[in-house]
C-alpha cells in the first residue's frame, strides 16, 4: 500500500517540478498527480510536452518520490456530444502521459450531470468503447469516484456502473469526505467492491444530514447542491476506525498496488502541518486496523 500526497494545497506556492521535493519534505514517499494547469489541467486538453514530463521525471528522481496515480478529470461522460468526443481525445493524452511517467494507476470521476443521468451514463459507456482498449493494452487501471454532483452519486450504484464493463483494467475511488453523499453504509461499499477499491482519498467532512438536515444552511432553502468539505481527519463525522478496519478486511491495506492519498484541502495557511499531521494519523490508523 502506498501512501501518497495530494499537492493541491500547494499550487498557489509551488510550480509542478517542486512538487516532488515538497512530498519528500513533508515524509510522503508517493505523489497523486491531480488535476495541474501545467499537466493534465481541469476539462481541457493536457499541456505537458515530452520535456515536462522528462523534467517531472528527473524531479521525481531526484527527491526519491513517485507517482502512485494520476487523476484527470474530463469530461468523459458529458451529455453533450462534442464535449464527449473533446474528452475522449483529452483522455487518450492523458493515459499516454501516464505512461511516458511510467504510471499504471489512474483516479478519475465520473463526470456526468446528474439532471441527465441516461444520457450521461450512454457517453460515459461509448466513450469507454474506445478508451478500455487502451487503458488494457497499456496495463493501465482507472479507478472511478461517485462524486457529489455527478450522473451517479452512490456508492453501490457506481460500482454497479464499473461492473458494467466487465473489466478487471477498472474499479473504484472510495473518498472518505464523500461519505455522506454516497447513500450506503462505508462497510457496505467495501464488502461489496472487495479489491475493485484501489484508491482511497483520506479527508474528513461533516455529515449534512444531522441535525435534521439544518447542519448547512443555503438558500434559498430546496437548491440542488452538494456541500461537503475535505478537513484533516478528526475536524468532521467519518468513523475513520471503521472505514480502516473495512479496508484491512477486505485486503486493501495488504495490496501492492493500493493508494491512500491524503486530500485535505480546507487549510492551505497551514498545509505543511496539516500535511504532516495527516500522514502520521493514517500510518496510526493503518496499523491499528491491521492490529
Amino acid at each position: 500500500m502506498k501512501i501518497a500526497l495530494d499537492p493541491t494545497p500547494f499550487h498557489h506556492s509551488h510550480s509542478l517540478l517542486e512538487f516532488p521535493a515538497l512530498a519528500a519534505e513533508l515524509g510522503y514517499e508517493y505523489l497523486q498527480l491531480t488535476p495541474h494547469p501545467d499537466m493534465i489541467p481541469f476539462y481541457i486538453h493536457p499541456k505537458a510536452d515530452q520535456d515536462l514530463i522528462r523534467k517531472f521525471r528527473a524531479a521525481c528522481d531526484a527527491a526519491g518520490v513517485q507517482v502512485a496515480s494520476i487523476l484527470p478529470v474530463l469530461r468523459w461522460s458529458a451529455p453533450d456530444e462534442q464535449l464527449r468526443e473533446a474528452a475522449v481525445r483529452y483522455w487518450k493524452r492523458a493515459l499516454q502521459i501516464g505512461v511516458e511517467l511510467g504510471v499504471h494507476q489512474f483516479g478519475t470521476e465520473f463526470s456526468g450531470r446528474p439532471e441527465h443521468p441516461e444520457l450521461s451514463e450512454a457517453s460515459f459507456y461509448k466513450s469507454m468503447e474506445e478508451l478500455l482498449p487502451i487503458i488494457e493494452r497499456e496495463h493501465l487501471h482507472v479507478a472511478i469516484d461517485p462524486h457529489p454532483d455527478d450522473f451517479v452519486e452512490e456508492g453501490l450504484a457506481a460500482l454497479r456502473v464499473i461492473r458494467g464493463l466487465n473489466s478487471p483494467n477498472v474499479g473504484m475511488v472510495y473518498v472518505a469526505p464523500h461519505t455522506f453523499h454516497m447513500n450506503d453504509a462505508p462497510l457496505d461499499i467495501l464488502q461489496a467492491a472487495g479489491d475493485k477499491v484501489r484508491i482511497v482519498h483520506v479527508a474528513d467532512t461533516m455529515n449534512h444530514h444531522a441535525s435534521h438536515g439544518l447542519r448547512y444552511i443555503t438558500n434559498p432553502p430546496g437548491n440542488p447542491v452538494r456541500v461537503h468539505q475535505h478537513l484533516k481527519v478528526g475536524d468532521g463525522d467519518v468513523n475513520f476506525d471503521e472505514l480502516f478496519g473495512g479496508l484491512a478486511a477486505t485486503g486493501f491495506l495488504d495490496r501492492e498496488d493500493s493508494v491512500i492519498c491524503s486530500s485535505v484541502f480546507a487549510e492551505n495557511e497551514n498545509a505543511r502541518e496539516v500535511s504532516r499531521y495527516q500522514l502520521t494519523t493514517i500510518k496510526d490508523l493503518v496499523r491499528r486496523a491491521s492490529a
